[in-house]
């Protein structure tokens, strides 16, 4: 999935767009999204960077609910807990489930259906920069920002090996299942240690190869990461600054009414 992700950013309009200027949406969007504690301004950031994955990054609907309703499923359970188990204001419904009771409060509802919405604006912020930026030009933003070199080059080795070893083990696995090595559960157990005890052996020879090899082409410690240069045009520069300034009128016109 991670590199159906790249692969869709890699043909994203919004890749030639100023890398420095994604990171600042979102950036912008994760800490008013957590600051927030009304619903209208997380429910706008998340339809303005939704609207702009899928229309402007032309990233496939269905793709793209497919991903949200991923990682929606852990927060979902995560809400589910809030409203059983937090708040004291006033009992909505309650019932017994083996004996145990349980009750729904106005409180504890109202948390877990902000905490449900702050992380679908997350991920709605997250979605947006993984669909339009590749990771290539990410490492460039890192590496221009003066993060240790070690840090960035070990980053970029883990996110490449992912795929080599992942794909080593599919290849296994296969091989294993069109030998009935997951006919019951005594085999699948024995194909399965199999699996990652020859795929730990192979990412340690992976890893040495890869030393000599960097070593036989002069690796001295830093990978070279050419950026390229995108000026912010004005036409985003604006747009851009009417979400910001409308996100924190909205956040500001709800601190004004819990005031009054």
């Amino acid at each position: 999935m991670t590199n159906l992700l790249d692969d869709y950013a890699l043909s994203s309009p919004l890749r030639y767009q100023n890398n420095w200027l994604k990171l600042a949406i979102v950036a912008f969007g994760l800490f008013a999204g957590v600051s927030s504690t009304s619903f209208p301004p997380l429910f706008f950031m998340s339809f303005c960077m939704a609207f702009a994955t899928v229309y402007l990054g032309k990233t496939p609907p269905k793709l793209y609910l497919k991903l949200l309703l991923a990682p929606l499923g852990f927060a979902g359970i995560g809400a589910l807990v809030l409203v059983f188990f937090m708040g004291s204001g006033q009992e909505l419904y309650s019932f017994s489930l083996l004996g145990y009771p349980l009750n729904i409060r106005a409180d504890g509802l109202a948390l877990a259906l902000l905490v449900l919405a702050r992380a679908v604006n997350g991920m709605c912020c997250l979605y947006f920069l993984a669909l339009t930026t590749p990771m290539i030009e990410l490492f460039a933003v890192l590496k221009a920002s003066r993060l240790p070199d070690s840090l960035i080059e070990l980053s970029m080795l883990i996110y490449r090996y992912i795929f080599v070893f992942l794909d080593t083990a599919l290849s296994i696995k296969y091989a294993q299942t069109v030998r009935l090595g997951y006919g019951n559960f005594k085999k699948s157990f024995n194909s399965f240690t199999m699996l990652a005890s020859t795929l730990f052996i192979r990412s340690w020879e992976q890893g040495e190869r890869l030393f000599v090899a960097m070593d036989s082409r002069c690796y001295y410690g830093k990978m070279p990461v050419f950026e390229t240069k995108r000026p912010v045009k004005a036409p985003e520069i604006l747009l851009t600054s009417i979400y910001f300034l409308i996100t924190l009128a909205l956040v500001h016109f709800k601190e004004i009414t819990t005031i009054v």
